[in-house]
């Protein structure tokens, strides 16, 4: 299955049903804290990732790899943003969401803050999902380290190429490695749990719908 495929997939199944494939077939927690929430557009967000780590600095330097990922990553990408220290300074702003909408790319997922909300909404409305909402710059604070290596999300480790969806629900980091069978298991898990509400509404049981297709 292309990436386009997949990424197609994913686009149309719910994002608890990612969550709970992940866990499944992968084995390990797919799914971001509750802290990384849209900031500007609610809109289901989906794209490989092109990462990027950050750390602490005092140095006065731009956040040369990330920008540098603006414009060189493939169009659709989400621009994921790991940082270890600081996170209530802005990893994000007005700039750098005119040059991710310039080359077309899908969101922006932040382990840190954004600022500029007001220009970003107004001029945009591109998909930033962060953790915190800041006006604090990054310079002599955070530096970017490196791109396209594995990042730390809390507990979650993502990886340049890993599917991220997101939502109202969250976000979800799918392992490129194992992404068709977790999309065939969660287009599984939609379908299950269509057939399992109606039989609810049907009956007007919730436990006639859990007897027969048990907890999903």
């Amino acid at each position: 299955m292309t990436l386009e495929e997949l990424v197609a997939g994913f686009r149309l199944v719910a994002t608890a049903s990612v969550a709970d494939a992940v866990d499944k077939v992968a084995g390990k927690t797919g799914f971001l804290d509750n802290e990384i929430k849209p900031r500007i557009n609610e809109k289901k967000i989906c794209g490989p990732a092109v990462t990027i780590l950050e750390g602490p600095t005092q140095e006065f330097v731009p956040p040369q790899h990330a920008l540098d990922a603006i414009d060189e990553a493939e169009a659709g990408s989400v621009i994921v943003i790991s940082v270890s220290g600081e996170a209530e300074v802005a990893l994000w702003g007005g700039l750098m969401t005119a040059g991710a909408v310039a080359n077309k790319h899908e969101a922006a997922v932040l382990d840190g803050g954004v600022r500029d909300l007001v220009e970003i909404k107004r001029d945009y409305d591109f998909p930033v999902y962060s953790r915190t909402i800041s006006p604090g710059t990054t310079l002599g604070r955070i530096k970017t380290i490196a791109a396209n290596v594995e990042v730390p999300f809390g507990d979650v480790m993502i990886n340049p190429g890993d599917i991220i969806v997101g939502d109202v629900d969250g976000v979800v980091a799918v392992p490129r490695e194992h992404a068709e069978e977790i999309l065939a298991m969660a287009q599984d898990i939609d379908t299950r749990e269509a057939e399992q509400a109606k039989l609810i509404i049907e009956t007007g049981s919730l436990r006639e719908g859990l007897a027969k297709y048990g907890r999903i």
